[in-house]
């Protein structure tokens, strides 16, 4: 593995060994950043951090295992680094499991931002990328594409916890000039990377569609439960927006780009415009590919990459549910000139890819 440059930049992401953490982790190192990670492995496992290092062919420059509500361990790994930028994931994030629990929830998820921000403005990093989430938005009546101007409704804790953190955020950017943040609500993340090395592989039982289906299709799991057959759609089951998890993964080192915090290999020709920083302050971008998706249509395609059948059956909606969540990316693309690259076969190509390759997942070691 090879080293860079002391110049090059060094960003902290929080929750690096979970689904989207571990591939953003990959983006970074094979774009010049130098990473380093923390997660506590309630929903991840330190196989996948090995795995990110063999992909990109470079180390981290460091891990460690703690949770981020850990003010004192916190306090130790920004004395022991100077960070650059901040992407922070770490949360839980089961829309059922937060119907549950609630209070773990709110605990979990505010409680971190909060250490974590206590943190950065001890330690004068003023660059975060927040990772929020479309649920944000809750229901709504319109079937068009949803924009950064539709007005949340989230309609169970998770969502709430994500809103809540912004709002947080958006006090914070009016009392601290110099902080600058994107909060990047991104839709339904799902595949993974292509070297079939590293995918979608949580503890216990999968709270999402994607790699539930793809269990069933391995043999690990009896039979999907699709939750709801009777919503207002052509199908009857609900309509998401699902972006490649790469394609998630690059939207995070845009916006460290777009906050002044590029890597030392780009990897691709110089624009031949740059387009300038944002400035300090709250800004919001959906990450999405403007398509939307039904649970149906997921499982038929999973069952087309796989060569095998996904056995299903319908139950009841599940609460705090909604009927459709398809992202606008216009915004996106009028502020970075960016766009999703892959569609959903690609994304159930790479994960069964994944999932064929490693039917009983990393072992979360």
């Amino acid at each position: 593995m090879t080293d860079l440059p002391t110049s090059a930049p060094t960003v902290l992401v929080t929750g690096g060994a979970g689904f989207i953490g571990s591939h953003t982790c990959v983006e970074l190192l094979e774009h010049g950043y130098e990473v380093v990670v923390v997660d506590d492995h309630r929903n991840s496992s330190p196989e996948a951090l090995r795995r990110v290092e063999k992909i990109a062919g470079r180390a981290l420059a460091a891990s460690y295992r703690i949770d981020v509500r850990d003010r004192g361990a916190l306090e130790e790994v920004f004395t022991g680094h100077r960070f650059d930028a901040v992407i922070h994931f770490a949360a839980l994030k089961s829309v059922r499991e937060s119907m549950e629990i609630p209070f773990e929830y709110y605990d979990v998820n505010v409680g971190a931002l909060l250490a974590l921000l206590g943190a950065m403005r001890d330690h004068q990093v003023a660059k975060l990328v927040f990772s929020s989430s479309c649920s944000v938005y809750g229901e709504t009546q319109a079937d068009a594409p949803l924009d950064e101007s539709q007005p949340p409704r989230p309609t169970n804790p998770y969502a709430r916890t994500k809103w809540m953190c912004e709002q947080i955020l958006t006090d914070l950017t009016g009392a601290w000039p110099e902080l600058a943040c994107y909060a990047l609500r991104y839709f339904n993340p799902a595949g993974a990377h292509p070297s079939g090395l590293l995918g979608e592989d949580p503890n216990g039982v999968p709270s999402n569609v994607m790699p539930y289906a793809m269990q069933v299709a391995v043999g690990r799991r009896e039979k999907l439960a699709v939750f709801g057959g009777d919503y207002a759609t052509p199908d009857g089951t609900a309509i998401r927006d699902y972006i490649h998890v790469v394609d998630v993964a690059d939207g995070h080192r845009v916006a460290l780009t777009r906050l002044g915090v590029a890597g030392t290999d780009c990897g691709e020709p110089a624009p031949a415009e740059p387009a300038e920083p944002v400035g300090p302050g709250m800004h919001v971008l959906n990450l999405g590919t403007g398509v939307g998706t039904s649970v149906l249509e997921l499982v038929h395609g999973i069952e087309q990459a796989s060569g095998r059948p996904v056995r299903h059956e319908i139950v009841e909606r599940r609460a705090g549910d909604v009927t459709r969540l398809v992202a606008s990316p216009a915004a996106a693309e009028r502020a970075w000139g960016w766009r999703t690259r892959r569609d959903v076969a690609d994304m159930c190509q790479d994960a069964w890819r994944f999932q064929e390759a490693h039917p009983d997942g990393y072992g979360h070691g």
